[in-house]
This record gives C-alpha cells, sequence and structure tokens, in this order.
C-alpha cells in the first residue's frame, strides 16, 4: 500500500492539494490530510511541490514492432516493458500496421498477454491495413466478442497508397461490424482508422456519419497532424459532424516534415479553433516504423516511433504552448479512456486502478510512476523491467 501526500491532484481536472491512498491495485481513498498507518504497511511517498496525475494511456502502439516498408531488414523490434512505463504509459492499445502477413493476431495477443502479466494494462485491436480485415476467428465481431483483449479495429488504412484502397461502403461496413461487436460485448467497438495524406482525407469518416446511423463515438481517425491540410480537415470534421481526432506523438520535433504539424501545437490549433478538449487524444504509434517516401512513393528512410514521445509532447503542450495541464492531460488520460470504454482508467479517483505519474510541478519531469498499485519507476529511474531486459 502507498500513501501519497502533499502532491497536487490533477484527475485531470485540478482538484488541489489531495492525498491518495492505493491498495489492491486501486485507489482506495482520497482526501485531506489522510493518516499513515505504518503498522499496516504504508509507504508514504511525500509529493511535496509535485503533480499528481492518471498514468497516460497509448491507443495505438505497435507492440509486436512494425514497419517492413524497406524490406525484411526494416521490421522494427517489440517494444519492451521500460520503453512503454518510463514516458508515465501504464495502459496500451497493441495494433498491426503495413504488414498484416508476418505480424500476426495470434502474435499481437500474446505480447500483449506478457506485456500484461509484466504489470501494466493491454488491450488491441483485430486487422491491421488491409481489408478485407485479417481476423483470428474469421470474423470482426467475433474476435470482439470472443476475444477478451480485442476493443476494436484497428489500424484501417485509408487514403494511403499502401492501404487496400477500400470502397467508402467497405469502410461503412467494418465500422459497422465493430460497433455491434462492440455492443454484444460491452467493449468500445472503436475502429484505428491510420489518416494517409492522399485527398480524399477524411471523406470516408463524414460518409458514415452522414449515411448511416453509427455515431462518431466508433472511429477515431489518427495521423491527422501528419500535415497542415488533414489537420484543417480533422478541425472541421470536429466542428461539423462532432467528430474526435487522434494525434501522433511519434516524431523528431528537431526535424519535422515541413507540412506536418507537431501534435503539441496541433492540440493549441484545434483548442484554438474551438475543437471542444474531450474531442482530441494523442497516441504514439509507439515501435512503429516512421517511413519516408517520395513522390512517386519510393521509400527514402526509416525511423522507429517512441511510446516516450506521448508524455513528450502533452507536457509541451502545457509548458511550450500554452495548454492548460487539464486539457493537455484529458488527450492522453481521460479522452481515450472514455473512448475506449475503460471506466477505471483515466481518473485519479477512489475506485479507479492505482495507475498514477508524479511529476515536478514546475518541470514535469516524471519522478514515480505506478501501474495498477506497483512502482515502476521510482525517484526519475526505472524500478521494473520486462523478462528479457536484465
Amino acid at each position: 500500500m502507498y500513501l501519497i501526500k502533499h502532491a497536487e491532484v490533477y484527475s485531470p481536472e485540478n482538484l488541489g492539494t489531495v492525498d491518495v491512498l492505493t491498495g489492491g491495485g486501486q485507489i482506495l481513498k482520497t482526501g485531506k490530510d489522510l493518516p499513515a498507518e505504518a503498522a499496516y504497511g504504508v509507504e508514504v511517498i511525500d509529493g511535496e511541490g509535485m503533480v499528481l496525475m492518471p498514468g497516460l494511456i497509448d491507443a495505438h502502439v505497435h507492440i509486436l514492432g512494425g514497419g517492413g516498408e524497406g524490406g525484411a531488414r526494416t521490421r522494427t523490434p517489440e517494444i519492451m516493458l521500460s520503453q512503454i512505463v518510463s514516458g508515465g504509459v501504464t495502459t496500451v492499445v497493441g495494433c498491426l500496421g503495413t504488414d498484416g502477413c508476418t505480424r500476426t493476431m495470434s502474435n499481437l495477443l500474446a505480447k500483449a498477454k506478457g506485456l500484461e502479466e509484466e504489470g501494466i494494462t493491454t488491450y488491441v485491436y483485430t486487422g491491421s491495413y488491409q481489408v478485407p480485415v485479417r481476423t483470428l476467428t474469421g470474423k470482426i465481431m467475433d474476435d470482439i466478442i470472443l476475444l477478451e483483449k480485442v476493443v476494436g479495429t484497428g489500424e484501417i488504412a485509408i487514403s494511403d497508397h499502401r492501404s487496400s484502397q477500400p470502397d467508402k461502403k467497405e469502410f461503412a461496413r467494418i465500422v459497422a461490424d465493430t460497433r455491434v461487436g462492440g455492443i454484444l460485448s460491452g467493449k468500445a467497438g472503436l475502429v484505428n482508422i491510420h489518416m494517409g495524406d492522399g485527398e480524399n482525407r477524411l471523406k470516408f469518416l463524414r460518409y458514415v456519419l452522414k449515411k448511416t446511423e453509427i455515431p462518431a463515438s466508433n472511429m477515431l481517425p489518427t495521423h491527422i497532424n501528419r500535415s497542415r491540410g488533414l489537420m484543417e480537415d480533422g478541425i472541421d470534421y470536429v466542428l461539423q459532424l462532432g467528430g474526435y481526432i487522434d494525434l501522433t506523438t511519434s516524431s523528431d520535433p528537431d526535424f519535422l516534415d515541413p507540412d506536418e504539424v507537431k501534435a503539441s501545437a496541433g492540440l493549441k490549433m484545434a483548442l484554438d479553433a474551438g475543437v471542444p478538449a474531450d474531442h482530441v487524444t494523442f497516441s504514439s504509434d509507439g515501435q512503429g516504423s516512421l517511413p519516408v517516401f517520395g513522390p512517386d512513393g519510393e521509400f527514402l528512410g526509416l525511423g522507429v516511433g517512441k511510446v516516450s514521445s506521448l508524455y513528450r509532447e502533452m507536457r509541451d503542450a502545457v509548458l511550450t504552448d500554452g495548454v492548460s495541464l487539464t486539457d493537455a492531460l484529458k488527450a492522453v488520460t481521460q479522452n481515450p479512456a472514455s473512448l475506449l470504454k475503460l471506466p477505471k482508467k483515466g481518473r485519479v479517483e477512489e475506485g479507479a486502478d492505482a495507475d498514477l505519474v508524479l511529476a515536478d510541478k514546475r518541470t514535469l519531469d516524471i519522478h514515480m510512476v505506478m501501474a495498477k498499485g506497483a512502482v515502476m519507476v521510482k525517484e526519475g529511474q526505472i524500478a521494473a523491467r520486462g523478462t528479457f531486459e536484465g
């Protein structure tokens, strides 16, 4: 059991200075001046000068690795536990990507289970870029209903030269099947959508919302900040149709593509345009490849996404772009928890999972990370490593 005292708590709204007691993997109690009973095995953590926040949720991570666009040697490696928790992330949703052949659903599930055993919370999407969607049981709906960790479908690629070039009706059927699977299983039924930089942009999503009864909360288009034109279309999509958009944080902020919008700046841009703070999320695209293509689609180079970029962009939104800590935190805690229907995630409150980040109030440098009540980062240093990390 841990008792965190004297920290300023953001849940993500500012609750002021509140003590937080954890035990059994959950937040047991919050309140002013909670007593510490050392006789009952309670370890006190002094949060003076710090902020206490919910553990971050990353809804788009290539936990198996990704890539391969430059041949087999460019397949990125599997992610390790320390690479996740070092950036304050305590919940991830794993996905496949361009390669739905050598990266499979059975491998994805096994990796997710392994990371869960190592201490964090994991879920997965069924499918990859390709349409028809490759599943484990043969059907999207069956995967969501029968496989506990499957919460939706993705990442489905549209408006991209690497996609299967589905038509609008094919795309709408994927969203419909995913939604019904979510309804019948009590899960999110969320479709995670890889947005390329093609001319169609968000036309397929607009089609679904205008021509069907499916709500916007079943679709989350990601990589919206890959270009200013797509970012502007994403903002219009939210304002006109009530949709949701996801900004990708994995990029080198010192060497952005000239047309790319840094995630932290994209959040500020969206909020200034009138987008509700509840309708924007961040995800890292962690451990996926970051390919660079020429005008004719030829492969030019490759990088690897980092889950730690999620925290970096949340912090930059506050310290550089002037977004409130509450609004910046929503994008990586409360909002993904809501879309993914994870009621015990994304908030600091009694009964929630004890997924917590303690950071310096001035710099927001991470001091401690707790996942399901276990300390993963202590005094800024990794305290828990994966099975094969030594």
